[in-house]
């Protein structure tokens, strides 16, 4: 179980510390029939870039970096804002001009957010 969370943990960091643009990170649950254990994996893309525009409890636009057009997200119902520490913050904080990483998910083409981390201090 430390080992599955060391893994997402890393994984959710990873493009913090290393500037990227995008990653993927996958998780599924399943369960070893001979031994009883659990693993559980997911999937959450995430991107990185600068708002364009925010609209709280519906979508934000961001531009990411060498990237012509911006894109469109759809904020999700339970969606989590965050600063680059972890720790929960106002949505107000969100604006145009401010760098972000956005959490989401991909479903029927839609791109649902689910979590948002300013990366300013």
């Amino acid at each position: 179980m430390k080992k599955t969370l060391l893994t997402i943990a890393c994984a959710a960091f990873a493009p913090l510390a290393f500037a990227q643009t995008g990653s993927t990170t996958t998780q599924s649950t399943s369960t070893n029939p001979v031994t009883g254990s659990t693993t559980t994996d997911t999937t959450t893309t995430s991107t990185d870039g600068t708002v364009s525009t925010f609209e709280p409890g519906k979508t934000i636009v961001v531009r990411r970096v060498g990237v012509t057009d911006p894109i469109s997200y759809t904020l999700g119902k339970t969606v989590h804002y965050m600063n680059k520490a972890g720790k929960e913050i106002e949505a107000s904080l969100i604006r145009p001009g401010v760098p972000v990483h956005v959490y989401y998910d991909s479903t029927g083409g839609t791109q649902v957010v689910s979590r948002v981390v300013v990366d300013q201090d």
